[in-house]
């Protein structure tokens, strides 16, 4: 199982959660993180630090952003590894 970010981070990209992941698993767009799902060890440890709530446990994703699953799948491998905190961006 893994967890997604969903579209509460899109134009915002908090990287409080980066910070508290155990394994790397976030990888940073221009607009928006992605979490990669083979990576993700579900330890739920970045749920807590995002403060827009834009992760949910793939079981719980919100209908409305359900394509954010296969998003992160496809995106996260496409995308340079995010370890450090960053500024978020200016519309957050």
């Amino acid at each position: 199982m893994t967890h997604v970010v969903c579209e509460p981070c899109f134009n915002c990209k908090y990287t409080d959660c980066v910070v508290v992941c155990p394994v790397e698993c976030f990888y940073e767009a221009e607009q928006i993180l992605y979490i990669h799902p083979d990576e993700c060890i579900d330890c739920e440890a970045c749920v807590p630090e995002c403060p827009v709530e834009a992760i949910f446990h793939e079981d719980n994703v919100p209908d409305e952003w359900k394509d954010y699953i296969q998003l992160n799948a496809d995106m996260a491998p496409q995308c340079e590894v995010i370890t450090e905190k960053k500024e978020p961006l200016a519309d957050s």
